[in-house]
């Protein structure tokens, strides 16, 4: 067990960063593109950056410098972890390479990691603790936090304690599937359909089915349960706009920044906001930068992000989902739908797109995390 001490004050010299994504969540590919990205816009006269793949099956390795093997292919080939040459982080919050048959070497200390990391095994909390546990000072998220936001039963759960707005939805348990289906069918068919059923705990809308009948439960549940076996099966937003919003902490601990909203239209063949819309251009989802909205739900839609951006304890940064329904709708008008505390990074992800539509480019959104990084303690805070 690491017995290294939580340290305190900026590192002298430039700071060395290490990039670490991949991993062994369905979100393996997205966090390679959001890496590259990442990569690319860290500015190498300013920091030393280390590039640390996790391979599906959870080894770490050095990866190659050069970003662009990590960049989604040209027919949409998604790109994984390569590298061959096993790395590690000891109790000095060293990265050590060991090759077999070779005398380990050190690269030096790392003085602050950018989690890339999408999903189970890395965005939940797993790799923040064990962060925490070596002392090192990493950009985004705490352990709680990262957990929390990953689990979206726990997430509402939360939101609900704090009288945030949520759609009505139940859970199915892997043990309650297998034991009593119709058990299932009535709690889902409580909440009137269509609902949307999905992984608990998955991101990039893997595994998330529409079902619009009773007789498409059991196919979206099952396919939910390849990612996750808690799933979540939640009330569709019918006839709401889906919008977003990014969050950011500030440098002086003041109440976070808001960046521009954004509102997703889906068109084609698509009924919902899903892999291929998110990440394939030529999908037909128009985003509409900042969004048309009345001013006093562009308020409230602002109001909430920051309201569950602190009630999740989050830290550095968030993307913040909503669906805003119609001025005649019953009901609260703005509905939180989930709280992303690492969002994707790739050159067409959301929060990117947002901070640059309100003045923050890339490299100083990259620069301004990891500064919020650096410039926190390590353990509890």
């Amino acid at each position: 067990m690491s017995t290294h001490q939580p340290r305190s004050g900026k590192p002298a010299g430039k700071p060395r960063v290490a990039v670490v994504f991949g991993g062994r969540s369905s979100e393996h590919s997205i966090s390679c593109i959001s890496a590259g990205s990442v990569i690319a816009a860290l500015d190498p006269e300013k920091y030393d950056v280390l590039p640390v793949g996790i391979t599906t099956e959870g080894r770490w390795v050095l990866e190659s410098a050069d970003p662009r093997h990590l960049a989604l292919g040209p027919a949409g080939e998604l790109p994984t972890v390569t590298g061959s040459s096993p790395v590690s982080l000891d109790a000095a919050a060293e990265l050590v390479v060991a090759e077999p048959g070779e005398v380990p070497r050190t690269l030096g200390e790392v003085d602050v990691v950018f989690p890339v990391m999408h999903g189970p095994w890395g965005q939940d909390g797993t790799l923040q603790g064990l962060l925490e546990l070596a002392g090192v000072r990493y950009v985004g998220a705490g352990v709680l936090s990262s957990a929390v936001g990953t689990d979206k039963l726990f997430m509402k759960q939360l939101f609900q304690a704090r009288g945030l707005p949520v759609l009505p939805y139940t859970v199915v348990r892997a043990r309650q599937w297998e034991r009593d289906q119709a058990s299932v069918h009535e709690a889902v068919a409580s909440l009137g359909f269509p609902v949307f059923v999905k992984p608990a705990r998955a991101g990039s809308s893997f595994g998330i089915s529409r079902v619009d009948g009773p007789g498409d439960l059991v196919e979206a549940v099952e396919e939910a349960q390849r990612f996750d076996p808690k799933v979540l099966v939640e009330a569709a937003a019918v006839g709401a706009r889906e919008v977003e919003i990014g969050v950011l902490a500030r440098l002086d601990g003041d109440v976070p920044e808001t960046s521009e909203i954004a509102e997703i239209r889906v068109g084609g063949e698509h009924s919902f906001y899903d892999f291929e819309a998110k990440y394939l251009p030529e999908q037909h989802t128009s985003l509409d930068i900042p969004a048309d909205l009345p001013e006093d739900v562009a308020c409230r839609v602002r109001e909430l992000a920051v309201q569950a951006f602190e009630a999740l304890d989050v830290e550095g940064l968030a993307r913040v989902d909503f669906f805003v329904f119609p001025e005649d709708s019953a009901g609260p008008r703005v509905v939180l739908n989930e709280v992303e505390t690492m969002p994707g990074f790739t050159a067409t992800s959301m929060f990117p797109r947002m901070w640059a539509a309100s003045g923050v480019e890339y490299p100083e959104l990259v620069d301004r995390l990891v500064q919020l990084a650096l410039g926190r303690d390590t353990g509890l805070r």
